[in-house]
């Protein structure tokens, strides 16, 4: 029998991307820190655990040597949602593949790739389950199958779900792995789980997969992030679960004051956090218990850091789309349920809390907490109609005043165990065509104007970490759910963060100068971008300098700087 004491371990993070959990840079999800909790609570010394993220393996070959010298490798990956991504790749199927052919010792496939693989990670396909020619594939839990395998001596394991009471010693124990993450400390958000599992049974989604809803106690998750705060995480996301505002209560209904325990002991373990943001909330809930949420909602607002985003679940705003797919919310509920996280969490940061939606043009800063819209095409029963019906729930949301912090429009993935496997991607397939269309006049009809109410010329983004060049600008995000991709003029090194005050707006991301922008180094390139500053009050300011003030600057051109620089 193998003595776990002497087994070393390879973990590799091909990324997740879930309904209620993600994983892809500069995320780290909880499967590999409860994996590696998980080998440790087995026997497995920490310095015998090693994690490289899928990336690291494409960068760097001589990562190699440890899938290949490695008594066990755990894969663990799998995209149930499709997206794009800026920050990480996510490993493709035959990555996946060359993963189990180099490794010599055994291996063992697991995370939400159980549930099927697509040819592409990308929506309208079909998906099914495959080995990826690994030993051993966790049907339940990865962290579970890891655990029982290492205690059988690499002999086997059944497929089992963990239990939480698994995830209070795991949690805590596996938060050394983030050390390893190639952005850590300083651009890296740990996702966190509060519970999993749905109450609701939509006809798409993997969720209920996981049965109904099982909640951590605020202990549990607080411990958590009281370890991953001691080895440098600054930034936390609570976004592992259908419904934040459920937590901590019968799977459906709100529960202040398991939200006010939780929010509150994070808070006190992570003094100097950075970010603290959720995802999911369920609109359904907000529709039927509109005071309870209305309580929660401020709670949170009060605790979290701004630019914060409740993602909802709408999906289809078309009745006879809700009513064949098990859909929870109507779009009257919906609008409701937007109406109530826009006054209680749509102020800003000096604003009075519960005043929102503050939608005035001298805003400088993000709102505390909006919600976000998801729609998804190719369900059962979608129709030409079906298009019309969300563009006039969203145009409605607009025209009331109202702010949406992102649209997120997609395609569905049909996945075993869900009533969309019957379907497939058929339906999405045929409609690809008028779907393009629909998401291009929804980015011009409807994001840009909402970007520009959510942030509009002059408001800060603060820490924007630069991650890329393209067309002679620098793009970088903010560290949160659902950030803001803001383009700067120019080329800026890498890996830097600075503020940057926003000056132009796309559909789903703004251009931007540093912030406060230094007029007698700012570049031509950075001047014209100012609204109202074209390129000749550019060269006016530019032939002017040096400047003893900003004021002295503002006089000398006709134009205002003020929101750009700092006096």
């Amino acid at each position: 029998m193998t003595d776990p004491a002497e087994l070393s371990v390879t973990l590799v993070d091909g990324y997740v991307d879930e309904p209620a959990h993600f994983g892809v840079p500069p995320y780290v999800s909880t499967y590999p820190r409860y994996t590696a909790g998980a080998l440790v609570d087995a026997g497995v010394a920490e310095e015998n655990v090693t994690y490289h993220t899928i990336d690291a393996l494409r960068e760097e070959r001589a990562n190699w040597r440890d899938v290949a010298d490695a008594d066990l490798l755990v894969y663990i990956g799998g995209m149930t949602v499709p997206g794009k991504y800026v920050g990480g790749t996510p490993a493709e199927p035959d990555e996946v593949k060359k993963l189990a052919w180099v490794a010599e010792g055994t291996t063992l496939l697991g995370g939400p790739v159980k549930f099927g693989v697509g040819e592409r990670n990308q929506g309208a396909i079909e998906t099914e389950r495959q080995d990826l020619d690994y030993e051993f594939v966790a049907k339940g839990d990865v962290e579970a199958a890891a655990y029982d395998l290492v205690e059988s001596g690499l002999e086997g394991f059944g497929n089992r779900m963990r239990e939480n009471r698994e995830i209070d010693r795991w949690g805590a124990l596996g938060a050394f792995v983030v050390e390893q993450h190639p952005n850590h400390p300083e651009y890296l958000i740990c996702e966190m789980e509060t519970s999993r599992g749905c109450p609701y049974r939509c006809s798409f989604c993997t969720e209920p997969l996981y049965g109904n809803p099982s909640f951590r106690s605020p202990e549990s998750v607080i411990g958590e992030v009281s370890e991953l705060y001691e080895r440098g995480v600054r930034h936390f996301r609570l976004g592992r679960q259908a419904d934040i505002l459920a937590y901590g209560g019968d799977g459906e209904r709100p529960n202040p004051d398991a939200l006010r325990e939780l929010y509150g002991g994070i808070r006190e373990v992570a003094p100097a956090l950075k970010t603290l943001h959720l995802d999911n909330m369920n609109p359904i809930t907000i529709a039927k218990w509109p005071e309870a949420s209305r309580e929660g909602i401020r709670m949170i607002a009060e605790h979290n850091t701004p630019g914060d985003t409740a993602a909802f679940g709408l999906e289809s705003a078309d009745p006879v789309v809700q009513e064949e797919n098990n859909l929870n919310v109507s779009a009257e509920e919906c609008l409701r349920a937007v109406e109530i996280v826009n006054e209680e969490g749509g102020w800003r940061p000096g604003e009075e809390p519960g005043s929102g939606p503050s939608t005035g043009n001298d805003a400088r800063r993000l709102p505390k907490l909006l919600p976000g819209i998801n729609l998804l095409h190719g369900l059962q029963g979608e129709r030409e109609e079906t298009y019309e019906h969300n563009k006039r729930f969203l145009q409605r949301v607009y025209d009331e005043g109202l702010m949406l912090r992102r649209i997120n429009v997609r395609q569905v993935m049909a996945f075993a165990g869900t009533e969309m496997s019957e379907t497939g991607a058929d339906i999405a397939v045929d409609h690809r065509a008028l779907f393009k269309r629909y998401k291009r006049e929804i980015r011009e009809e409807i994001d840009n104007p909402m970007l520009r109410r959510v942030v509009p010329p002059g408001a800060v983004l603060e820490n924007v970490h630069l991650e890329y060049h393209q067309d002679g600008r620098t793009f970088g995000r903010q560290l949160g759910t659902y950030p803001l991709l803001v383009g700067i003029p120019g080329d800026r090194p890498l890996g830097s963060v600075l503020d940057v005050a926003v000056v132009n707006h796309g559909y789903r991301s703004v251009t931007g100068v540093p912030y406060p922008l230094d007029l007698n180094e700012a570049s031509m390139d950075e001047l014209r971008a100012i609204p109202g500053v074209g390129s000749r009050t550019a060269g006016d300011i530019v032939v002017g300098r040096p400047y003893d003030s900003a004021e002295t600057a503002a006089r000398s051109v006709d134009a205002d700087l003020r929101r750009y620089v700092r006096s």
